[in-house]
This record gives structure tokens, sequence and C-alpha cells, in this order.
């Protein structure tokens, strides 16, 4: 079996005495893609940044390519920040080659990979134009481009979707798909279950700066597949029976054991239950 690409290994970090990530771990195989699924203030960033060396966690480890980071793996990583940064007095051409520029691509290889990729999005159009010029939605198409055009193994893309429409978010979910057909490995995170359902192969979610669940969708789907699951509970929940899908509940030691109705989704229910601010400690 070949060895994960990424390893995140019970990583910590507090900032002025809050815990924004506590003991977080996860592994992310070769060529598949990964979701860190949370809502917003969960940890995804924080996390996200510990593992591009952007901060330092105060215990734990990031391991890349099956060992300690390197200065020499920041050539091998593509990361679209969640903070979407262009030189908006560019044209799109020209930020795109200055982006493959700082990752040492010429711009002789660059620019047909460009002419690729704008095509591809339906930039072409565009190519001359400055980047101010462009809609929200097509400033982060180039965004992305830039991240691709060293042909990273790795990419890191942090809420890839924030703020785009519906016809620019499936674009984006069919480019996730080709670089995975292209041996990619992607890590990306989301406050959206589905999202996370549709693309990835595995997933971490997080809440309050802990892991709640964590491994490959299809087992977790077929272990928490029925109309019941058990949770334990950091701090004692509010009305769980009055959560939308929960039929009954029934206290077991220390697990809430939710019996739900017909239709719900075993997923969706645990995602109504922390946007309503319960602490899952374990699922």
């Amino acid at each position: 079996m070949n060895a994960p690409q990424l390893e995140v290994r019970n990583v910590r970090k507090t900032y002025d005495g809050h815990v924004a990530v506590d003991d977080v771990s996860f592994t992310v195989p070769p060529g598949t893609v990964y979701g860190l699924l949370g809502q917003n203030g969960a940890g995804k960033t924080t996390t996200i940044r510990m593992i591009l060396d952007i901060l330092a966690p105060d215990r734990g480890e990031v391991l890349l390519f099956g060992r300690a980071r390197n200065a020499e793996d920041k050539r091998r990583i593509g990361y679209l920040p969640e903070e979407r940064g262009l030189y908006r007095k560019m044209t799109v051409t020209d930020h795109l080659l200055f982006l493959a520029e700082l990752h040492g691509v010429a711009h002789a290889r660059a620019r047909p990979a460009i002419e690729r990729w704008l095509e591809r999005t339906e930039l072409a159009a565009w190519s001359k134009s400055k980047v101010e010029a462009l809609s929200k939605g097509m400033q982060q198409k180039v965004q992305l481009i830039g991240t691709v055009l060293h042909e990273p193994e790795v990419l890191i893309l942090d809420e890839p979707f924030s703020g785009l429409d519906p016809i620019n978010q499936g674009m984006f979910k069919d480019m996730i798909a080709e670089l995975k057909r292209a041996g990619r490995t992607i890590l990306f995170s989301t406050h959206i279950l589905e999202q996370a359902e549709k693309l990835c192969d595995s997933i971490c979610l997080i809440s309050k700066g802990r892991v709640v669940l964590a491994g490959e969708l299809a087992a977790i789907k077929r272990e928490r597949g029925g109309n019941v699951f058990e949770a334990r509970f950091a701090e004692p929940p509010g009305d769980l029976a009055g959560v939308a899908g929960v039929a009954r509940v029934e206290l077991r030691d220390d697990a809430h054991r939710l019996h739900l109705e017909p239709a719900a989704d075993p997923a969706e229910v645990l995602a109504r239950l922390i946007r309503g601010g319960a602490r899952v400690a374990q699922y």
C-alpha cells in the first residue's frame, strides 16, 4: 500500500488560552479527495495553516510524503486560501504567469497550460482583461488556476466554494474530479455536508477543535446506516427531540441514542446538532 501523502498527528493549537485545535489526527491517502468538514470556527483553517507550516502546532506533528516537512515540499503543494488575494491591476494572463514564476515554472512552459485552463474554465475571452474587471466567481477560477499551474502533487483548498453561484460551484466540482483523475491528492475544507458527500473519498469532521468522526466515507455510511445512532456530548445537550429528523431519544449510560425519522439522513442530523451548538464528543 502506498504511504499517505499527508498525515496529521495529534496537533494542538491555542491562542491566548483559547484552544482552537485539540488533538486532531487524520491521514490522507494518495490520489484521493479528503474533506475537512466543520462549521465556521471549528478549527479547519487553523489545521490547514499548521499543515502548511504557516502556524506551528503547540504539539503534535505533520508529515508530508511519509516524512517530516522540508523546504522543497512547498513546490509539491498547491494552496488555495479562503482569503482570496489577486493583483487587481494585472491582466489575467500576466497574473497567472506571475504565479507560475513564483513556483519556478518558466513562462514558455506556463503559457500553454494557462491557455488550456482558461479555455477549460470559460475565461479565454478574458485573458487580456484586468483582474478587477472580473466577477468574484471568475476571480476565484483564476486563483484556482494559479494553484494548479505548477502541477502540485497535493492540493489544499480552504473553502473553495465560498461565494460561488451554483454554476461555478459545479465547475469547481468538475475541476476537482478532473484533478483527482489526473492523480492529484486533494484536501479541501467545507462547512457544507452535501459538498463533502458528493466529492470525498474520506472525511474528518471537526467540532470546536476536536475530531468527532474520521474515515472513509463509504465505510462511515455503512457503519452509521439505518435510522438510529448514538452520540456522546462534551456538555449536556438541549432538546434533542426537537431537532429536525429526530423521532425520539433514549439515554444509555453517558450516550444519547437518537431514533431518526425514516427519511432522515444521520449525517445531516449530526450537522444540525453541531450547527445548533451541541458539543459532540463522540459519534
